[in-house]
């Protein structure tokens, strides 16, 4: 257990210090690698790509290598880390508000408070839900119902148990000694998700001959570094020479997948708070 409160400790402290660096005109290139090199200081590793999603981008994106996107005054950004220590993982985001956005951003937080003063053992999963709900529509919003929070094991971010952010009647229970991130997603449109562009983040999908000894240098990388967590293509791009070029051919392979972004159905404004908790211990994030 010391790995996991070890990596949820220093997640609070990087998400802390990488919520400093959103500003208006801050690249999001260097925001992801100022707080990537800040996780390898600490000692830790990426458990994922940082993610930095803006307005109506709910999740999934992080800079890709030579990205030029400029945070802007008036954006809602959403700053999601994922720490590992020996593959335990703290997982957790906030919401920087560059414009007038305050009301949204509470929902999501409050949402988040509520849901961790129920999450105790015993307690029906569709009820957690039913709470973030319930907090979300108290503001005037609505709650994201295809994103979700989830539990985590060792090198894994969903390992199977999903905390809803509605009332979706699951009547499985918390059990004593889980860890789960509790992820309240609230929105001024119609509380859906659809995929959007690419996010430049990786998965191994699966494993197969390849003919390009880059490739073949790459699969070997991607299995001994991230033991099946996700993974940048701006990482392996410096790393590696002609790395663009091997990415797509895997890709096409089928042996990596990119997670696309997630974008609001309605193009509504999205707010995230996130906390990774133990059950019966308390919040670890």
């Amino acid at each position: 257990m010391d790995d996991w409160k070890e990596a949820g400790k220093i997640a609070k402290t990087v998400l802390s210090y990488g919520a400093g660096l959103i500003k208006s005109d801050a690249k999001i290139l260097d925001v992801c690698e100022e707080i990537e090199n800040k996780i390898f200081k600490l000692g830790a590793k990426c458990a994922f790509p940082v993610n930095v999603s803006i307005n109506k981008v709910a999740a999934h994106n992080t800079a890709l290598p030579d990205d030029q996107t400029i945070i802007e005054d008036g954006d809602l950004v959403k700053l999601d880390i994922g720490v590992s220590v020996n593959g335990a993982i703290g997982d957790c985001a906030i919401t920087v508000d560059l414009g007038d956005n305050k009301k949204l951003v509470e929902a999501s937080r409050e949402a988040l408070n509520e849901g961790i003063k129920i999450a105790k053992e015993g307690i029906k999963i569709g009820d957690i839900g039913e709470i973030i709900q319930k907090t979300i529509q108290k503001f005037g919003f609505s709650p994201i119902r295809n994103l979700s929070g989830h539990s985590l094991d060792r090198y894994k971010i969903h390992a199977g148990l999903t905390i809803p952010n509605y009332n979706n009647h699951d009547s499985k229970k918390l059990k004593k000694n889980m860890i789960i991130a509790i992820e309240p997603f609230a929105t001024t449109g119609v509380g859906k998700v659809m995929e959007g562009g690419k996010s430049g983040i990786y998965k191994m999908e699966k494993i197969k001959p390849v003919r390009d000894t880059n490739c073949r240098n790459i699969i070997k990388y991607i299995q001994e570094e991230y033991n099946g967590l996700p993974f940048a293509a701006r990482w392996i791009c410096k790393k590696f020479k002609n790395s663009v070029f091997s990415l797509r051919l895997l890709e096409k392979e089928g042996i990596i997948k990119q997670y696309p972004q997630l974008v609001e159905e309605s193009k509504g404004l999205v707010s995230q708070t996130e906390k990774t908790i133990l059950v019966g211990e308390g919040i670890l994030t």
